[in-house]
């Protein structure tokens, strides 16, 4: 049936194909998660709940895929052919069982329980965003050929996907948190800080040596050069100014020489 399809209906039933493979692949992996978040009741619960989402999106897919006149297979495979028949589901086999193997690898990753939660909880987000692009692929296509059916139900998978996706951006970093208390020592995560301290009077006595420096080279100009530079501010002065700025000592000296020449015969 899904040899006589046109162009339009072929690419539309290629594009939900490889959503749909996503989804029944994510159908175990979620499963194997769900047994190892027992010790996370909130995380726990999400899981369920998406992988009844997952697991309606599969077959809203399917009921889609048939109402173009194509065939529900695991067609997650690069090119622009729909694999159907023997290869079809042997494509579908295939990720099923891919995907079953990865609960027992999960299992066994990481030193702690938190470290193997926040490495479920990056591969999940990591298929959400897969997903998300998916679906708006799907959204776009369906959009430019004006299959108002398709594009809503791919707008409405693409926006439970973006919920998850904001729910795991929100968990991941209290798990690598949680990865912190559970494998580094106490003493270990104040030495950081410690160490940040320590750190800050050096950079404080380097802002001060500036002005240690300068009153050094102060102390170190010749008196040559105080003294020219005195007379060159006092000359700039105003004539007034300077008669102002004579010493007393000056002045009592001149008071006699002037006695002096007027006692003369």
């Amino acid at each position: 049936m899904a040899d006589d399809l046109n162009a339009r209906d072929a690419k539309l039933v290629q594009y939900l194909n490889e959503a749909y493979g996503k989804e029944k692949e994510l159908e175990t992996a979620l499963q194997a998660h769900i047994k190892m978040a027992a010790s996370r009741a909130t995380y726990k619960k999400r899981l369920q709940d998406h992988l009844k989402e997952t697991k309606a999106q599969a077959k809203g897919l399917e009921r889609r895929i048939k109402q173009l006149g194509g065939k529900a297979e695991a067609a997650a495979l690069p090119g622009p052919d729909v694999v159907t028949g023997a290869a079809g589901a042997a494509t579908a086999a295939a990720s099923k069982a891919m995907a079953a193997a990865k609960g027992p690898i999960h299992a066994l990753r990481g030193t702690g329980e938190a470290e193997k939660l926040l490495k479920n909880a990056k591969d999940e987000l990591w298929n959400e965003h897969e997903e998300i692009g998916n679906y708006l692929a799907i959204e776009t296509l369906a959009e430019a050929l004006s299959d108002r059916d398709t594009a809503r139900l791919a707008r409405d998978f693409r926006r439970q996907e973006e919920r998850m996706a904001n729910f795991l951006q929100k968990l991941i970093p209290q798990l690598a948190k949680a990865v912190v208390t559970e494998e580094i020592p106490a003493s270990q995560r104040r030495a950081a800080t410690n160490g940040s301290t320590r750190a800050r009077p050096a950079k404080s006595r380097a802002k001060a040596r500036p002005a240690k420096r300068s009153a050094t080279s102060r102390s170190s100009t010749p008196a040559k050069s105080r003294a020219s530079s005195r007379s060159t501010s006092r000359a700039s002065m105003p004539a007034k100014s300077r008669a102002k700025a004579k010493p007393a000592k000056s002045r009592a000296k001149a008071r006699p020489a002037k006695r002096a020449a007027s006692s003369s015969p």
